[in-house]
């Protein structure tokens, strides 16, 4: 399935959250196609965790329709691992179907993790951590990966490693992919449609047609960053020289 496919992986129409009165999803609308990778920015309290927590099934919403593969998986910006299980038993918890053990090994050796099998939750390092929580959702073979904030609480440069691994894991595993995110950098360098949500409503979807793997630096890299930043509220700066130095890698599809 190419990536960007009409055939939808989430569909979502007219959806209302509401909270004591106050609408945190007021009539939202979204689709997501297939194997695509999409960004969702947002100001705080816009509404962003609380349509990833609807699509994962893990919150209701009060009116609208949902429609999202069966087969899907969540993971937050805390790894959530059970401290009295080791790394590969974190993986295969809850795993159906034959030789979960072995799966979830496979899945350990897919994020870098194969000399880590037998360690506890707490000896890992966040990024180690967070490794951990990527193999348990990838185990599941999802359609639909839904990633909130991940990346937030890691120092830079296990950040950018992470981001590398994800963009490998996603042309790898071919789910759609909708990553929640405050940064706009992350946002521009990830994904293929960018979305900004305000006062419930997705109020910009920008398609990103750039090849990867981008730099942040490029002409029209830092056109989408001004806009995108002029639509939170954020006056544009010009980007640190730092932060120019990498790529993310990837193939463009």
């Amino acid at each position: 399935m190419p990536r960007g496919s009409s055939l939808a992986a989430v569909s979502v129409r007219q959806a209302v959250r509401q909270f004591g009165g106050q609408r945190i999803l007021d009539g939202l609308d979204l689709e997501i196609g297939a194997g695509q990778f999409v960004a969702l920015l947002g100001r705080s309290g816009s509404g962003k965790t609380t349509l990833l927590r609807a699509l994962a099934g893990l919150d209701r919403i009060d009116g609208g329709q949902l429609q999202v593969p069966e087969a899907r998986a969540a993971v937050f910006q805390e790894p959530r691992l059970m401290p009295w299980k080791r790394a590969w038993r974190n993986v295969s918890l809850g795993l159906r179907g034959a030789n979960p053990e072995a799966r979830a090994q496979a899945a350990m050796a897919e994020v870098g993790l194969q000399h880590r099998l037998l360690a506890w939750p707490g000896t890992l390092s966040g990024g180690e951590a967070q490794r951990v929580a990527l193999a348990r959702a990838l185990v599941r073979e999802p359609k639909l990966l839904l990633l909130d904030e991940p990346f937030a609480a890691l120092d830079a440069l296990t950040r950018i490693r992470m981001q590398q691994l994800v963009l490998e894991l996603w042309r790898k595993h071919e789910p759609a992919v909708l990553l929640v995110t405050h940064d706009v950098d992350e946002a521009v360098l990830l994904a293929d449609r960018v979305l900004v949500l305000d006062q419930g409503r997705i109020v910009e979807d920008l398609h990103i047609a750039q090849p990867r793997p981008r730099e942040i630096a490029t002409r029209r890299l830092q056109e989408i960053r001004r806009h995108l930043l002029g639509l939170l509220g954020v006056e544009s700066t010009p980007e640190p020289a730092q932060s120019h130095s990498f790529y993310l890698t990837g193939t463009h599809r």
